[in-house]
């Protein structure tokens, strides 16, 4: 065990996370969560991230878009925190066109059931060169398939659900190759499940008392994943921890499962 201490002023707070090397995924393409998280684990205060978020981590979370060639969400938080398309600074932009990506990440969405407002700013306020994108599967209404298309770019990644990993492929093949996931907590509890989160940037913000929502929640019987602590930071008490995935300790995961199912 050992102390972590104030160290020396970080001058720029996304520097660490712009510098990591993020070409060699595990999988179809890189997979990188962002959330927050109050001492407690909760996500959330009356339901939206917003009260839980501190100035810093505010801060943070917009420029973390910039490692991003997609910004992915799920359907409720879009629903809840009344998501809009990207908005980066001009010297962001040239960074990343100088990097080879497009000076903008697109928005992708989540939805089983696309019920969502189509003319909303996420869908209404894209720009043509970083048109959103609706991930749905098969079984989706017809008509609503239809309206969606007439506002989005639409990926079918499933039959009655949307399946994590297709997702991701679809993602990859349009040449994704860092996606940026921004929750919600079911989201990326699928994610998680399904072995294809590389990445967790976690905000512990310094409140407790909120929804009784943990950061992720993971489909019953999902396997254990392993994470290690890369770097950590400090701003008004705000903590920022990076973890990257571990692979899985061959059987460890299995047999974590079977024990919790005992204990039941």
């Amino acid at each position: 065990m050992e102390l972590l201490e104030h160290g020396a002023p970080v001058p720029d707070p996304l520097r660490p996370y712009l510098d990591v090397d993020r070409s060699r995924p595990r999988h179809e393409c890189w997979v990188t969560g962002h959330m927050v998280a109050g001492l407690d684990g909760t996500a959330a205060i009356a339901g939206r991230v917003g009260a839980l978020s501190t100035a810093p981590d505010q801060s943070l979370f917009r420029r973390m878009r910039q490692i991003a060639d997609v910004v992915l969400i799920g359907a409720e938080t879009v629903r809840r925190e009344g998501y809009a398309p990207v908005r980066l600074s001009q010297e962001a932009q040239q960074q990343r066109r100088r990097r080879g990506q497009a000076s903008l990440p697109p928005v992708a969405v989540v939805s089983r059931s696309l019920d969502l407002d189509l003319t909303s700013h996420v869908f209404a306020g894209a720009p043509d060169d970083a048109r959103t994108t609706l991930i749905t599967c098969s079984s989706a209404d017809p008509r609503r398939l239809a309206a969606a298309r007439e506002v989005a770019t639409v990926l079918i990644a499933g039959e009655d659900r949307v399946d994590p990993a297709r997702a991701l492929r679809a993602l990859a093949e349009r040449g994704c190759a860092v996606v940026l996931c921004e929750g919600g907590p079911r989201w990326l509890g699928e994610l998680v499940a399904a072995d294809r989160l590389d990445e967790l940037c976690l905000s512990v913000s310094p409140l407790m008392g909120g929804d009784p929502l943990p950061v992720s929640v993971t489909p019953a019987g999902a396997p254990l994943r392993r994470f290690a602590l890369r770097s950590s930071m400090v701003e008004d008490d705000t903590l920022f921890l990076r973890y990257e995935a571990l692979p899985p300790e061959d059987g460890a995961a299995d047999r974590a499962t079977a024990e919790d199912g005992n204990d039941e």
